[in-house]
C-alpha cells in the first residue's frame, strides 16, 4: 500500500516512481502490466493526480518497461 500525506497531490517524479514500482510488481507476480492495470492500481490506491493511459505508456517507453523487458542495462564492452 502506498502512504502518502492525505489530501497531498504526488510529485511528478513520485508519480514516475510509482508507475514504476507498480509495473515491475505486477510483471514479476507474471500479472498484465500495461498501463490500463497500472492506471487501475494506482486508482485503487487514490493516487492523485492520476496520470493518462498515455502517459503511463510514455513512462513506461522512456524507461524501458514494455514488450516484457524490465528496464535498461549496461552492455559490458
Amino acid at each position: 500500500m502506498l502512504v502518502h500525506e492525505m489530501n497531498t497531490p504526488y510529485t511528478r517524479e513520485e508519480i514516475v516512481e510509482i508507475v514504476k514500482m507498480i509495473r515491475l510488481h505486477l510483471y514479476n507476480n507474471g500479472l498484465h502490466c500495461g498501463a490500463r492495470v497500472i492506471r487501475e492500481d494506482m486508482e485503487d490506491e487514490n493516487v492523485q493526480p492520476l496520470p493518462s493511459l498515455s502517459t503511463i505508456g510514455r513512462i513506461l517507453s522512456r524507461h524501458g518497461l514494455t514488450h516484457g523487458r524490465t528496464g535498461f542495462y549496461n552492455n559490458p564492452v
